[in-house]
């Protein structure tokens, strides 16, 4: 019964973490993510030029919630041990240079599963998956396989 109470938290952790990042990415208050992400924080797929720590995902949220203002759906949440799985689709508006991709003024929306490892209620792990070329087609940055 104990480990069932751990995943439930770890998962209410996530629920929190995207109802933060969405309401703190209006503002692009990217110091949010202290509040989730261990000191010791590692993100297993950054971007290219991105460092795969805590100051590297504040970079990242910051980018995203200047250039493409949005929020995020949990369209399903697993957990077990001490990780959770989320199937997530972002929603937003291009308004900004991202990745050196200028403003389209488009609104989009991208898929995505997350993995996040937690330890004392905070995210320590992180590994994502984003259909960035259905975002780059939305976006008309690269054209559609059926035209």
């Amino acid at each position: 019964m104990k480990e069932k109470n751990l995943q439930e938290a770890n998962k209410d952790i996530i629920r929190k973490y995207f109802k933060a990042i969405d309401e703190e990415g209006k503002i692009a208050n990217a110091e949010i993510l202290n509040e989730f992400l261990s000191e010791d924080f590692v993100e297993h797929n950054p971007p290219p030029g991105i460092p795969a720590n805590r100051d590297g995902w504040k970079q990242l949220f910051t980018m995203f919630s200047e250039a493409t203002p949005g929020y995020h759906v949990i369209d399903d949440l697993i957990a077990e041990d001490d990780k959770v799985v989320a199937h997530v689709t972002a929603f937003g508006k291009h308004v900004g240079t991202v990745f050196g991709i200028p403003a389209t003024n488009k609104e989009f929306s991208m898929k995505g599963i997350s993995i996040w490892r937690l330890r004392d209620g905070m995210i320590t792990e992180h590994w994502v998956q984003s259909d960035m070329v259905g975002m780059m087609i939305q976006l008309g940055v690269i054209p559609s396989p059926n035209h």
